[in-house]
């Protein structure tokens, strides 16, 4: 097999305990304004004060626009860049949760090349480079710390739309595990599970071949050797502490593996993207109204016991990654004790099994399946093809909660 690998990621990647203390040093470095975008829950946080007082006294002048909403409203965001106008900020900085992070490289990219979000929607229309992007999460799970896309809601339009660009990388990732202490359990576990089906679907991503034109084709271009060291090391830091960080938030060492875990997850899906669980929960969301994480999770072990027959040997890295027993157990039997293992860790921090039980209308399975089959970037993407009669049956079972028939 000829190598072939491609990695887009940030100029810097900061990690660790209290490394939300260099964001004044790391801004200055980009100049003396900065837009801050964060929401209102985040902003009232005396954490956030000191951070915004810090920044002030290295003489970088802040704007904050605090009214972020979840899933990033597209029109929300000509608001900020329209608040930002006078302003003129010399960097973006975006504190918070996904959304947040979605928000700040939305106002940098309007910032610096103007227009309308419509018109970047899909894959390479950025035209350049963007506003200097300084990213701190405070949640783990999306990884947008470290892609290169912004996922927004657009009225016009029933299932959310991506702006997929290198342009859109943050310049630094800032990634402070302690700013995720607070983090609410079911919080913890929904962007968690997120994290893990990002580096499962990362790490199972079809093979595309070493056409050298393709990464500058595609943003997304299937697995490689450098996705599958940043997926397996996510796979490993997620399955031994998510579960711990739900059950104890005060718990330093897990939070901090599952911070990792979600940073190391977003370098490998980053480049080598996600597929089916991910197409199945756009029209899914846009009916239920529930969480990415939720739905992309209760998705997961359906679509793996689906893709079982193309990428079972992954599977079985996976498990060994999961720390389940690989020694004399035939592959197929260690592939599908993966799967096992997957769905108890979901089931034991309240992940959704069903969409039933997520709140898909029974009258909506065959839509969503249409919906779902029709997202093609990720549906070619995942290592077992898929025709209208797969996505029904699969749609269906993980209605059902059929396991067995998601293998059909």
């Amino acid at each position: 097999m000829t190598l072939f690998a491609a990695a887009r990621l940030p100029r810097e990647i900061l990690f660790g305990k209290g490394q939300r203390q260099v964001l004044p040093q790391v801004a200055s470095r980009h100049g003396k304004r900065a837009l801050v975008c964060t929401d209102e829950r985040f902003a009232a946080t005396a954490i956030f004060g000191e951070m915004m007082a810090a920044l002030r006294n290295t003489s970088v002048e802040i704007l904050v626009h605090d009214r972020t909403l979840p899933d990033v409203p597209r029109d929300s965001v000509a608001v900020c860049v329209a608040e930002a106008k006078d302003f003129k900020p010399d960097m973006v900085v975006g504190i918070g949760g996904g959304s947040c992070l979605d928000m700040a490289k939305c106002a940098a990219l309007l910032i610096s090349h103007g227009g309308r979000l419509q018109d970047y929607y899909g894959e390479f229309k950025v035209p350049g480079p963007t506003l200097p992007l300084i990213a701190v999460p405070t949640t783990a799970g999306t990884g947008s710390e470290v892609t290169p896309v912004a996922v927004i809601s657009d009225p016009e339009r029933l299932l959310k739309v991506g702006i997929s660009s290198p342009h859109l990388i943050a310049a630094v990732a800032l990634c402070d595990p302690e700013l995720t202490a607070t983090c609410p359990p079911a919080l913890t576990a929904i962007a968690g599970a997120d994290a893990l089906t990002h580096a499962i679907e990362a790490f199972t991503a079809a093979r595309r071949g070493t056409d050298p034109t393709l990464p500058q084709q595609h943003v997304f271009v299937g697995k490689s050797a450098l996705t599958d060291h940043f997926a397996l090391l996510a796979v490993k830091l997620l399955g031994r502490s998510l579960e711990r960080a739900y059950r104890d938030g005060a718990d330093e060492d897990a939070r901090a593996d599952v911070m990792m875990g979600a940073l190391a997850a977003g370098c490998a899906f980053g480049t080598a993207g996600t597929a089916a669980a991910h197409a199945v929960q756009y029209p899914v969301g846009a009916l239920t109204h529930t969480p990415h994480g939720l739905g992309v999770a209760t998705m997961l072990p359906y679509v793996m016991n689906y893709n079982l027959p193309a990428a079972a040997s992954e599977f079985a890295e996976v498990g060994a990654a999961l720390g389940l027993p690989h020694a004399d157990i035939e592959l197929k039997d260690r592939a599908s004790a993966t799967i096992a293992e997957v769905s108890r860790l979901f089931g034991s921090i309240g992940i959704t099994r069903t969409l039933a039980e997520l709140g898909l209308p029974a009258g909506k399975i065959e839509w969503t399946a249409e919906q779902a089959l029709g997202i093609d970037r990720l549906i070619k993407n995942n290592p077992r093809p898929f025709d209208a009669a797969a996505m029904r049956r699969l749609v269906q079972a993980a209605y059902d909660g059929d396991m067995p028939a998601s293998l059909m």
